[in-house]
């Protein structure tokens, strides 16, 4: 197999399917979103043709400021417990037989089988007061009385976590999997704890995964749709919603563009970073 740089047009051919794919399905429509976000609004009608930066001024107002801030911060949340959760989870799972390994990862992947409107009425019902985890606990007499956890922020966190925790875990997993455990143990033989040992070789070797597990989870949770309508209020509606209610119900499809276009330059900034990082480390 040649490895060196294509000469000739003919060695060219495999790339030409793959660049067309990526010239029709991601080139042209972000050409059009971008072109459409500087549009005009037209009152009483749809849009028209100009050059304006009012959709992305609109940003600055107090409303879709705060929505933003929500997001960002929401997601940022939702990252973090994943990876503080999933990190544990794989380091011992990677512990465990071979076989046991599998049936975990087959596990995992049947959840993600599972898509987000499921996920959200499973939720939804599982935290609700008539048929839920609080009827559970009143029964075995750690609560008084069954209350209703959804909708609200803990529910919708929780669902946004429980989407993410899955893909977190199978990022963690190469990593983890290929630490040798021998420098666990030659650390507490030179004296370090349990807890030391833990936080200096296996969280300092993964260091790279961890941050790419917070970036994917990141990215991932901010462009979730339907959870912020199942399990939380409207003042936990997410970024993702708003663009779906000025483009399809207030038919502000400049307006829409421009906050589409800023979620996906956040995305491409942090999947940009990651490459960066995978890069230096493998420089280094």
């Amino acid at each position: 197999m040649r490895t060196g740089k294509p000469r000739s047009l003919a060695e060219h051919a495999p790339l030409i399917y793959p660049a067309l794919m990526l010239l029709v399905f991601f080139v042209i429509p972000f050409g059009i979103m971008l072109a459409v976000s500087f549009f005009q609004r037209v009152q009483g009608g749809f849009y028209e043709p100009s050059f304006t930066l009012d959709n992305y001024g609109r940003f600055l107002s107090a409303f879709f400021g705060n929505v933003l801030g929500f997001s960002l911060g929401l997601s940022a949340l939702a990252a973090v417990i994943c990876v503080g959760l999933a990190f544990p989870f794989t380091y011992l799972l990677t512990r465990l037989a071979r076989r046991r390994q599998i049936a975990w990862l087959v596990f995992l992947l049947s959840v993600l089988s599972l898509s987000e409107v499921i996920v959200g009425f499973a939720w939804s019902t599982l935290l609700s007061r008539s048929a839920g985890i609080s009827n559970l606990l009143v029964a075995v007499g750690l609560m008084a009385e069954p209350v209703s956890w959804s909708p609200g922020f803990a529910a919708l966190l929780i669902g946004m976590c429980y989407l993410a925790f899955p893909y977190t875990v199978l990022l963690l997993y190469p990593s983890l999997v290929r630490l040798d455990r021998e420098l666990v143990e030659a650390a507490m033989t030179m004296g370090a704890s349990p807890l030391r040992a833990f936080f200096t070789v296996v969280v300092g070797a993964a260091r790279n995964a961890i941050l790419s597990g917070l970036i994917l989870a990141f990215v991932f949770t901010l462009g979730i749709y339907l959870l912020p309508q199942l399990l939380g209020r409207p003042q936990h509606w997410t970024i993702s919603v708003m663009i779906t209610d000025q483009t399809i119900y207030q038919s502000n499809l400049p307006f829409g563009a421009a906050m589409a276009i800023f979620l996906m330059l956040v995305s491409l900034a942090l999947i940009g970073l990651t490459l960066l990082l995978g890069r230096q480390k493998a420089a280094g």
